[in-house]
């Protein structure tokens, strides 16, 4: 799937929600949801929501590099972008993963993770053959993150 907007195309879809995982030094600090709404001339732009709150988020995606890089109120994030098609299921894994960097006014502030965000689509056309893994499975992080974006759905986007 390649979505086009603006000048640009981008090989994720737009708008879309994310469910996001972050963690220090292998432990879990939050989960939330990553919401894109759109990407104009490689411009990210959307929200982060771990608290409740949704948070505004800029930042630049590189369609070539498959790169993104955004800027919330409190830390910075970069990271790459993995599709993975499963034949099986008929589903399309699409995984951004990197790292992060907490900054003022965050009581975290220097502290660096990683980080990964998930969604997923029903997989009606071909695979896409330079960036999709078909046939092997997508980390661990993209089974929790999913679960974890679909029961935010499932509730009403309330955390359970």
């Amino acid at each position: 799937m390649v979505t086009s907007q603006g000048t640009a195309s981008v090989s994720f879809p737009f708008p879309s929600v994310w469910g996001i995982h972050s963690s220090i030094a292998g432990r879990t600090i939050i989960w939330g949801i990553l919401s894109i709404h759109s990407i104009i001339d490689n411009r990210v732009v959307g929200t982060v929501n771990f608290r409740g709150r949704p948070i505004p988020i800029n930042g630049f995606w590189n369609e070539n590099t498959k790169q993104i890089a955004f800027d919330s109120p409190y830390a910075t994030f970069s990271g790459n972008l993995t599709i993975i098609d499963d034949q099986q299921s008929r589903i399309r894994h699409f995984i951004l993963q990197g790292r992060f960097l907490m900054k003022p006014p965050s009581l975290q502030a220097g502290e660096s993770g990683s980080w990964i965000a998930t969604t997923d689509i029903a997989l009606n056309q071909f695979p896409v053959s330079s960036n999709a893994y078909t046939g092997q499975l997508p980390p661990v992080g993209a089974f929790l993150t999913s679960n974890f974006l679909h029961q935010h759905q499932n509730f009403g986007g309330r955390t359970i």
